[in-house]
């Protein structure tokens, strides 16, 4: 199988570009990982658009996503952070940027707490079609659950990390919360089986994403991981993952042709330089 045989919505990837501030996170900061680096990473795949995700390390920066959002194009969208008191004003612009979610980062902080969940994600959403991102353990949902599916729209990280909480998660997905079939070195559980029932409890739940440049994950992204999908899903049920899952929840504007090419990586290098 090549990489480029499926189209792809990398539903979860990081930018981190240091022209903009970054937070250290418990003592740690990310290395350098832009827009060029990426699209060369991703040179090999069909990559038709995908979701750059705030990390706990941006906090509330938006002039990172905003950046980065205009350099890879309009095939990709932002998922960002943001304090429960960002004004309507700022939303709309970070909407015409591209953004369609909030993130909140119960794992690693660095986002707005939870107990504005509810408020925050009920207001995107009724403002501009949001919707939420939870980077949780699953362990911990249980006590979310009850305020999660009140929410109109919802989306799980990471395959939910642990195996203890994956019942609430399969709970979950079955009313329609969506998962990031993501991080898969993040995870302590077989993750092919993880896939198998949550395609089968809803098949619509799952979003593929690489997680690059896989910050902390005690093993990076690796080509497998994309290989795995389809090898344990098979085809059709593959296509919905890794494209067509994503593409819908994210209301993204894909092109006819992708734009991931030799020319475009070159194009972003050069741009990058002269923004220096």
């Amino acid at each position: 199988m090549l990489l480029s045989d499926y189209a792809l919505f990398d539903a979860h990837f990081h930018i981190i570009d240091p022209r903009f501030p970054l937070v250290p996170n418990r003592g740690y900061l990310p290395e350098r990982y832009t827009t060029s680096d990426y699209l060369e990473r991703m040179e090999d795949y069909d990559l038709r658009g995908g979701a750059v995700v705030s990390g706990s390390f941006q906090a509330f920066d938006q002039d990172y996503i905003v950046d980065a959002l205009s350099r890879l194009g309009p095939a990709f969208v932002g998922v960002t952070q943001c304090p429960a008191s960002v004004s309507d004003t700022e939303l709309r612009e970070l909407d015409r940027s591209g953004v369609r979610a909030v993130r909140f980062n119960l794992k690693r902080g660095g986002s707005e707490d939870v107990s504005e969940l509810d408020r925050v994600a009920r207001r995107v959403h009724e403002m501009l079609g949001w919707h939420v991102e939870l980077y949780v353990d699953s362990t911990e949902l249980n006590e979310l659950v009850p305020t999660l599916l009140r929410l109109p729209a919802v989306c799980i990280d990471h395959l939910g990390l642990s195996r203890l909480g994956f019942p609430a998660l399969l709970q979950l997905v079955e009313t329609g919360v969506r998962v990031k079939a993501s991080g898969f070195g993040r995870v302590d559980f077989d993750v092919r089986q993880a896939l198998r029932d949550l395609d089968m409890a809803n098949p619509d739940s799952l979003m593929f994403g690489t997680d690059l440049p896989s910050t902390r994950a005690a093993r990076p992204y690796s080509d497998r991981d994309f290989a795995l999908v389809v090898e344990t899903l098979g085809e059709d049920a593959a296509r919905q993952v890794l494209f067509e899952n994503a593409r819908d929840f994210y209301r993204a504007r894909i092109p006819e042709a992708r734009d991931t090419s030799k020319k475009a990586v070159d194009r972003l290098a050069r741009s990058d330089l002269s923004r220096q």
